[in-house]
């Protein structure tokens, strides 16, 4: 799952990236952008773009605490993959709430 986020990151980046350059172009380009980033689908797309970095995000952290010695069993494995899972889910929905 932490590589398909990571084709995820990567994908829409690039479009992200696209969007940042047109809006940046004239007053024109940035309504157009705008008013692209105000439909449903697009607030979807950015949702599951931003799910991704947070699950990414959180991951990430897992891995930095697993560097320093903690959980490193595999008991201490699971319950980290378990910790992730819910602390993304949570993370996820308030960004969700905080995006519509």
């Amino acid at each position: 799952m932490h590589r398909i986020s990571g084709v995820i990151l990567f994908v829409g980046l690039a479009v992200l990236l696209y969007a940042l350059d047109k809006s940046l172009e004239s007053e024109d380009g940035f309504k157009q952008v705008a008013a692209c980033l105000a439909s449903p689908l697009a607030k979807f797309v950015i949702w599951g773009l931003l799910s991704a970095l947070l699950y990414h995000l959180v991951a990430g952290v897992r891995h930095l605490i697993m560097d320093a010695g903690v959980g490193e069993t595999l008991e201490g494995g699971k319950l980290g993959s378990q910790i992730v899972l819910v602390v993304s889910a949570v993370v996820i929905v308030l960004a969700g709430v905080w995006i519509w």
